[in-house]
């Protein structure tokens, strides 16, 4: 049987001509006038759905577009219910009173490391009533749909996972027994980007909290327009054939930005490198120039654009392999604890049965 686009368009043409038929004001039950898979081309007589050409680069484009479109349509919502019911919610955001931003003075550290209360009311006051104007235009959406007048069938792109090779990076943990570990965390990095150095103490924390069940790795990805972040990605592995490429690379990101021609030295020494001539000698001969290029070229086919960026996901130590998602920008904790948390569920799930 050969497809045809045609029968899409008589079976949509169809479907909408009967849900105009009965009545000017339908009840929306089946949720499949919006469709986030939808077929996009045919090859050789077979359907090629939106998921068929997924890839991390255009997966993103895709969360962002829906992103916006999200936050364009709760506007549309908000907007429209406000003007047909205008005395449904009240219209008025909650009042901040000294009071207010005095409390909040007093339970936020940062704000006292910014200044004293009297230096900060007029900022602290700015801030609390944009968070009172946002939560009372977040009420109006919430009675729009609690109350059934409006309704989102707009539906975020389905999950899109990467299959990607450990290949040669650097283990955190060293296992005798690595299939113990289901999930990855492989990180992409650059020794001069300030959000990588930034991103290192959460790393650290996760480490300790996820030492049973969690792998953490390392991967070069030094930026072209760093230009000392190549050699100092050399200089690791250098130190790394010592088995001391963790202690350099830390020295690396709490240091300020070495000086390529003169710091390093001092630095593998402080890293506890014992044979300093032989770090000198494999990093001046740049062995290991192919191994980072080798990197940089297997991350950008993994979609990794930015530095940091992570693949996280579920672990297969016998095929050094990850099946997850790539997720960029220093993140803070909880939204690293919230992705290793759901593949170890899915670990401990699948385990299970």
């Amino acid at each position: 049987m050969i497809f045809d686009f045609r029968v899409i368009k008589i079976f949509n043409f169809i479907r909408f001509a009967l849900l105009f038929l009965v009545g000017a004001s339908p009840v929306w039950a089946d949720p499949v006038l919006f469709d986030n898979n939808p077929v996009i081309g045919i090859i050789d007589a077979k359907p090629i759905l939106m998921d068929d050409i997924e890839n991390a680069q255009t997966h993103e484009l895709r969360v962002r577009l829906y992103q916006l479109q999200s936050q364009v349509l709760k506007e549309k919502i908000i907007r429209e219910f406000t003007e047909a019911h205008p005395g449904t919610v009240q219209s008025k955001a909650r009042t901040v009173t000294q009071a207010d931003i005095i409390a909040f003075y007093e339970k936020t550290p940062r704000a006292k490391e910014m200044g004293s209360l009297e230096e900060m009311q007029g900022q602290l006051r700015a801030y609390l009533e944009r968070i009172a104007r946002a939560a009372e235009t977040e009420n109006k959406y919430q009675t729009a749909l609690e109350d059934g007048w409006a309704r989102v069938m707009l539906t975020p792109p389905n999950d899109f996972k990467v299959v990607a090779p450990v290949g040669n990076a650097a283990l955190w943990f060293k296992d005798r027994t690595p299939e113990s570990r289901n999930v990855f965390v492989l990180e992409f990095s650059d020794f001069q980007c300030p959000f990588c150095k930034r991103v290192q103490p959460t790393l650290d924390k996760l480490r300790r909290r996820y030492g049973e069940d969690v792998q953490f790795g390392y991967r070069h990805f030094p930026l072209p327009f760093h230009k000392e972040a190549q050699s100092l990605a050399e200089a690791t592995e250098c130190a790394r054939s010592q088995g001391k490429f963790w202690e350099l690379q830390s020295v690396f990101y709490k240091k300020s930005a070495p000086d390529i021609k003169t710091e390093v030295l001092e630095h593998a020494k402080e890293a506890g490198i014992a044979n300093i001539q032989e770090f000198k000698a494999c990093w001046e001969s740049q062995k290991y120039r192919d191994k980072v290029l080798k990197d940089i070229s297997e991350g950008r086919q993994l979609g990794i654009q930015a530095t940091p960026g992570f693949i996280i996901g579920r672990y297969d130590a016998n095929k050094s392999t990850i099946t997850g998602e790539v997720v960029s920008g220093a993140l803070p904790e909880e939204q690293f604890k919230r992705l290793i948390t759901k593949y170890l569920t899915q670990a401990r799930s699948a385990s299970t049965q």
